[in-house]
């Protein structure tokens, strides 16, 4: 199985992955609300590339107070109607997503800017939306949780603590654990390009101790200081940053390897 993350619209790249018949999990956020190296996305598209690099900068350095501030005085008092029109680049996004999986296989889960609802419907045969399932599948059971850290944003994909704790409760012990975000471990929460220390989870730290499944698989910080750890017993690797690298994990008789798609 290939394992993928923070595809961010490199839906032609995805395509192509699809096409090779394995089995894909997809560990969240293939819409691109902004591209924080280029600006581009959806936020781009409707309000300009400007504008869309300036709020990019503020978030990276989690300046919501700022971000907030130039979106206000950017939209005024069309904050509905940008909205609307972000919503609508969304979804083309996503129709991309559904024409780029088909005639492929595999399982998916949202990240921090996906908008989950829309994510599941785009999905077409042969994918299924997992947030909060374990299915059994090449002699493993895996376990699948999406969604991002609560920010002050309050984004749809967001997945607050007290949600986290109570579907990895739920999903009972595991041999392979999917998540979004990483654990809460400095060097796998760490981009060494933004200099920020992103959050981890602390449920999903706490559940990889106590439940100690053999790999864990996640994405959400693009360019991490490590992007392999072990976390007691456990294998602990970011799938991502797929946008910008086209890298890919592929689990084969319990063994992980590395490979990259142009």
């Amino acid at each position: 199985m290939y394992f993928v993350s923070d595809v961010h619209g490199a839906f032609a790249r995805l395509q192509r992955l699809a096409a090779t018949g394995e089995p894909i999990a997809i560990l969240g956020d293939l819409a691109n609300l902004t591209d924080y190296r280029t600006g581009e996305g959806a936020v781009a598209d409707v309000l300009g590339i400007e504008f869309s690099r300036e709020a990019a900068r503020a978030r990276a350095k989690g300046d919501y107070a700022t971000m907030r501030s130039l979106w206000e005085d950017h939209v005024g008092g069309n904050v509905q109607e940008v909205r609307s029109e972000i919503g609508d680049a969304i979804s083309k996004q996503y129709e991309s997503v559904g024409d780029a999986l088909e005639g492929g296989r595999g399982y998916v889960i949202h990240g921090n800017v996906d908008r989950p609802r829309q994510l599941e419907a785009c999905l077409p045969d042969g994918f299924r939306y997992v947030h909060g399932v374990s299915i059994e599948t090449e002699s493993l059971r895996f376990g699948f949780v999406g969604g991002g850290i609560e920010t002050p944003l309050g984004a749809e994909g967001e997945v607050t603590d007290d949600e986290m704790e109570r579907l990895l409760s739920e999903l009972g012990p595991v041999d392979v654990l999917c998540t979004h975000v990483p654990p809460d471990v400095a060097a796998l929460r760490g981009d060494v390009v933004t200099g920020r220390q992103e959050r981890g989870s602390v449920p999903i730290r706490d559940y990889v101790l106590s439940q100690k499944p053999r790999f864990h698989f996640f994405g959400d910080v693009h360019q991490p200081q490590a992007t392999t750890w072990r976390l007691g017993t456990t294998k602990c690797f970011n799938a991502g940053y797929f946008r910008a690298t086209g890298r890919f994990l592929h689990l084969r008789d319990a063994m992980v390897q590395v490979g990259r798609i142009s």
